[in-house]
């Protein structure tokens, strides 16, 4: 299982694509919490919600970074900051999509985040029940059909964020 440090590598080493599946109501990033409290106070956020370079540092190297989140209306304060912080992301490259299981209920996804590199590395993400990050397993070669099937019905299913924002924002 990697850490988030090593987990954190695998940005500056692929070399195509990166797809994330998202499906937890709450993640606990310990950097996040100063700026989660922010903006529940309702305060700037800064120039990074406007231009990600987070995302910005791959797709200006014409990587593409994609994601899915499956959620459930209505949103908790977590999944409001989170939400707030993607036109940032889309400004940078990054196309988000987002499934609401409260509006369309979708089968065939499974019920945690991975991700998918290049299109050969699938890595499942490990939380605990509150949403710290434990680490990230690569999955063996033999799992890889399943999941780039579960990015596909993703995709399929994934409402476009500027779409699914203009009508809970």
């Amino acid at each position: 299982m990697l850490s988030g440090e090593q987990f954190g590598r695998l940005f500056d080493t692929f070399e195509r694509t990166a797809f994330r599946l998202e499906t937890l109501a709450e993640y606990d990033v310990a950097e996040e919490r100063e700026e989660i409290a922010r903006f529940l106070a309702g305060q700037d956020m800064g120039p990074e919600w406007t231009d990600n370079p987070w995302v910005r540092s791959m797709t200006d190297k014409g990587k593409q970074v994609s994601r899915v989140h499956v959620l459930t209306s209505p949103l908790t304060d977590y999944l409001r900051y989170e939400l707030a912080a993607y036109p940032g992301n889309v400004t940078a490259g990054e196309t988000i999509g987002i499934i609401d299981l409260a509006e369309q209920p979708v089968a065939g996804l499974p019920e945690h985040d991975f991700w998918i590199f290049d299109d050969h590395q699938v890595y499942r993400m490990h939380y605990t029940a509150t949403g710290a990050f434990v680490g990230a397993e690569l999955l063996p070669p033999d799992h890889l059909g399943a999941y780039l099937g579960h990015r596909q019905v993703a995709l399929t299913h994934g409402v476009p964020f500027a779409d699914y924002w203009e009508r809970h924002r």
